[in-house]
């Protein structure tokens, strides 16, 4: 199955809180795309790879989601190795998607840099025709797209998810053992507290504010964007 889009995350929910506006949109244009996840996000202080696991597929379907992949590398220990950096060419020549979502590169999350990395080094190697990878063929993205986490960076691309904060808010929700639930028993972590979906909100409304729209959620390219089509640019 091609994908038009691929977002790797390296946890579960992480993709949710940056990108889940802008593929759910994707998805509502009749688009295809899929999720990625590094790990399976076990060592999060609360809930725990299986709980996480069934929270990650809830949440994929809410978005709408046409595949969401594990690479089951291990949570805190994902390594630039070279396993680990075919992993990824894999992915993303067996759903030769157009365009790929990941972490910025400078995160407070070491996993977060890792993963960011990987990605930006597969979205070459992909390419390379002496690179194998069993039968799969050779095939590297038109454009990759770096979304911001807890790190602010100054955006080149702000995606308007004005129609799409509600379904973005209920698949983060879904992950349930991760954020606010005032009948959990588990230890409060920041993710946890009320304050951190109003953290979440608020960042979707102050980039909306910068972009002349409600809500809106901020990118960084390496490459330029062209515009082709004013209509409704200026």
């Amino acid at each position: 199955m091609r994908l038009y889009a691929l977002a790797f995350g390296a946890h579960p929910d992480d993709v949710e809180m940056s990108c889940g506006g802008t593929l759910s949109m994707i998805h509502k244009h009749g688009k295809k795309f899929g999720i990625v996840d590094f790990t399976r996000g076990e060592m999060g202080t609360r809930g725990n790879a299986s709980i996480r696991a069934d929270e990650a597929e809830e949440a994929a379907k809410i978005l709408g989601a046409d595949v969401r992949r594990n690479l089951e590398i291990p949570d805190s220990d994902i390594e630039l190795s070279r396993p680990n950096l075919l992993k990824v060419v894999q992915v993303i020549r067996e759903f030769q998607p157009e365009i790929v979502f990941a972490p910025y590169r400078k995160e407070r999350h070491p996993d977060h840099v890792r993963a960011h990395q990987l990605v930006s080094q597969a979205l070459f190697y992909s390419g390379l025709i002496k690179l194998k990878t069993g039968s799969l063929a050779p095939y590297r993205p038109r454009r990759g797209f770096y979304y911001m986490q807890h790190r602010q960076f100054n955006p080149t691309l702000y995606v308007d998810i004005s129609g799409e904060y509600e379904t973005k808010v209920a698949a983060i929700k879904a992950h349930k053992s991760q954020f606010f639930n005032p009948e959990s028993k588990e230890p409060e972590t920041v993710l946890s507290t009320p304050e951190f979906m109003e953290y979440l909100l608020g960042r979707m409304r102050y980039f909306g504010r910068m972009a002349g729209v409600k809500y809106a959620e901020p990118f960084w390219t390496e490459e330029p964007i062209t515009v082709t089509d004013f209509n409704g640019v200026l």
